[in-house]
C-alpha cells in the first residue's frame, strides 16, 4: 500500500423538537435526513459487513442529533413519516398506472420506502443503536462535535463556554456509545488558539481542520496536509484534502451536478393537487417536499426531463471509478515525493449522500467496493487508525481557520447575524456567575441551573447564524435564538432572587429536554 484514505461523514442537525404541535415544518429536517441519508447509509454499511469487506469509515454524530435520534416523541414521528412515504408511494402507483415510466418510478419508490421502513423497524426505531452496532463490529468509527455545534472561535472570548461545548459533548457521547470519543469534528472545522487545551482535558486525541488550518501552521508542516500535525500538547490535527473535496463539492466540476442524477427541488408536493398531497407535507398548509421526485437535473427550455434510475446508477458507477482513478493517481504522485505513506482525509456533510445527492449512497457503496477489490495502492482507514500506525508526527501550531466561505467565520458573523453575539456574551458571563455562586446545588436549584445551561447551549448553535445568512428559514432561526436567550435570562433572574417557578421550569424541561445529565459546573 502506498497510502491511506480516510472518508469522514459529518452528520449534524440542530435540536428541533416541538411537542406542542402535531406537525412542525422544521422537524421534517430530521425525518428527511433519517429516510434519505442515515437509513440508506446503514443499509450500505450492513452490505459491507454481510460481504465480509474490510472497510473503515468515520462518522460524526453530533450530540444534538444523537439526542433527537433517541427521543421517544421524535422516533414515533419518524415512524409516522416512513409510513406516510410508503402510503404515498402506493397511491402514486395507482395514480400513474397509465404512464409506464412514472408508474415504474412510483413502484421503485414504494419498494425503496418499504425497505427503509423495514430497516428502521429492525432496530426498533433506534437509529443510534444501528450505528453503535456497526462501530462495535469495527466497520465504523463514530466521533463527536461540539455539544450544540457552537462555533468555537466566536465563543473564544469566554473560555468557559468553549470548555462546556467540548465536555458536555464528551459526556453525551459516553452515555450514547458506552465508550469515550477518540476524535472530534470541530464545529464547521473552525479552529482558534487554545481549543486544544480543552480537548486535552476531554481526553480527545485528534480533530479535523480545513486544509489551510494545517498548511498555515507554525512552523510550516513538512508533509503539507498529507499527514497530521501534533499541537504542542500532543493533540493531532488532520487537514482536509482539497482535491478529493473539489470533485464532490464543486458546483462546476462536482459529481452531484451531473444531469442524469435526480433533481432535488422538483417534487410532487409542488406539482400535484394540494388536497392529494396535503397529508404528506411537512406543514399541511404549505406546499413542500414529500420525497417523491420524478425529474432529473438535466433539462432544456421546455423543462425538466424524467428521471431514469438505471442511467443515474450508471453515472454513480462512472463517478466512483473516476474518483478511484483520481485517488490512485494522487497517491502514486505523493508516494514518489514523500518518505512516508501519505494520508488523504476526505470529509463531507453526511446529508449530501442521499438527501441533497439522491444517488450519493450508491456512489459511496460503489467506490468503497472498488477500493476494496480493484486496487492495491491505498487502504481505507480512520484518523485514529492512522495515528496507531504512525504515532510520530511533526509538532506545529495550527492556524485559525474554518471550512466556511473565505476560510474563516464570515458565514457566522456578518450583517445578518451580528446582533446575536452581544446577547450571547452577556448570557455566557451570567452562566459562569451562576455556576460559581451555586457550586453545590441540589433539588429545584440544580434543575434550574441545568436548564439555564441547556438554554445557553441551544442559543450558541452555529446553525442559527448560518440560517440567517442563507435566508432559508430566517424567522425560525431568529425566534429560536431569542427564545433560548429569554428563557435563560428568566432562569437567571429566578436563581438570583432564589425563587424558581417550578411549573414554568417543568414546561421548559419537557420542551428543551436535551442533555438530561448536564454538568453546569463546566461553566465555573
Amino acid at each position: 500500500m502506498q497510502g491511506y484514505l480516510s472518508i469522514v461523514l459529518h452528520a449534524h442537525l440542530p435540536f428541533v423538537r416541538h411537542p406542542e404541535h402535531p406537525k412542525f415544518l422544521e422537524e421534517s429536517w430530521l425525518y428527511e435526513a433519517i429516510a434519505e441519508c442515515y437509513l440508506p447509509l446503514i443499509q450500505v454499511l450492513e452490505g459491507w459487513v454481510r460481504d465480509g469487506m474490510n472497510t473503515r469509515l468515520t462518522l460524526t454524530l453530533s450530540p444534538t442529533l444523537c439526542a433527537m435520534l433517541q427521543d421517544p416523541l421524535l422516533r414515533e414521528r419518524t415512524a409516522a413519516h416512513l409510513n406516510g412515504l410508503v402510503e404515498l408511494a402506493e397511491k402514486e402507483t395507482h395514480r400513474t398506472r397509465l404512464d409506464r415510466h412514472l408508474h415504474d418510478l412510483a413502484a421503485q419508490y414504494h419498494q425503496r420506502f418499504t425497505a427503509l421502513r423495514a430497516t428502521y423497524q429492525a432496530y426498533g426505531g433506534d437509529v443510534l443503536a444501528a450505528f453503535r452496532k456497526l462501530q462495535d463490529l469495527g466497520r465504523l468509527e463514530v466521533i463527536t462535535t461540539g455539544a450544540t455545534h457552537g462555533l468555537l472561535p466566536l465563543l473564544a472570548n469566554h473560555p468557559e463556554s468553549v470548555r462546556a461545548q467540548m465536555l458536555v459533548a464528551r459526556d453525551h457521547y459516553q452515555e450514547s456509545f458506552g465508550r469515550p470519543p477518540r476524535g472530534i469534528w470541530l464545529p464547521e472545522c473552525a479552529y482558534t488558539e487554545g481549543v486544544e487545551k480543552v480537548l486535552q482535558e476531554a481526553n480527545i486525541r485528534w480533530f479535523i481542520l480545513d486544509a489551510h488550518g494545517v498548511l498555515n501552521a507554525k512552523p510550516r508542516p513538512r508533509y503539507g496536509a498529507f499527514a497530521p500535525i501534533f499541537t504542542p500538547n500532543g493533540i493531532a490535527a488532520f487537514g482536509r484534502d482539497l482535491e478529493s473535496a473539489k470533485q464532490v463539492w464543486s458546483r462546476q466540476e462536482g459529481y452531484p451536478g451531473d444531469g442524469r442524477y435526480r433533481d432535488f427541488y422538483r417534487d410532487i408536493g409542488f406539482d400535484l393537487d394540494m388536497d392529494y398531497v396535503r397529508p404528506y407535507l411537512p406543514s399541511p398548509e404549505h406546499r413542500g417536499f414529500t420525497g417523491l421526485k420524478y425529474w432529473r437535473i438535466e433539462g432544456d427550455r421546455h423543462g425538466k426531463h424524467l428521471y431514469h434510475r438505471r442511467n443515474a446508477i450508471e453515472a454513480a458507477a462512472q463517478h466512483a471509478q473516476h474518483f478511484l482513478e483520481a485517488r490512485i493517481t494522487q497517491f502514486q504522485h505523493l508516494a514518489s515525493v514523500m518518505d512516508r505513506p501519505p494520508l488523504l482525509l476526505s470529509p463531507y456533510d453526511a446529508e449530501l449522500f442521499g438527501h441533497w445527492w439522491h444517488e450519493g449512497p450508491e456512489f459511496l457503496d460503489l467506490f468503497v467496493r472498488k477500493a476494496c477489490y480493484d486496487q492495491k495502492v491505498f487502504t481505507l482507514v480512520t484518523p485514529d487508525d492512522y495515528l496507531r500506525a504512525h504515532p510520530t508526527n511533526q509538532v506545529a501550531e495550527p492556524s485559525p481557520s474554518s471550512w466556511g466561505e473565505e476560510g474563516y467565520c464570515r458565514v457566522w458573523l456578518n450583517e445578518t447575524n451580528q446582533w446575536i453575539y452581544p446577547h450571547l456574551n452577556v448570557a455566557q458571563t451570567r452562566m459562569t456567575e451562576l455556576a460559581r455562586k451555586f457550586p453545590d446545588a441540589t433539588g429545584l436549584q440544580l434543575r434550574a441551573l441545568r436548564q439555564a445551561a441547556r438554554e445557553l447551549l441551544l442559543a450558541q448553535s452555529s446553525d442559527w447564524p448560518f440560517i440567517l445568512r442563507t435566508g432559508t428559514s430566517p424567522d425560525y432561526a431568529r425566534k429560536r435564538v431569542k427564545d433560548h436567550l429569554l428563557r435563560f435570562l428568566s432562569l437567571y433572574e429566578q436563581l438570583t432572587i432564589n425563587t424558581v417557578d417550578e411549573a414554568g421550569l417543568k414546561k421548559l424541561e419537557a420542551t428543551d429536554n436535551v442533555f438530561p445529565n448536564l454538568d453546569y459546573l463546566y461553566w465555573a
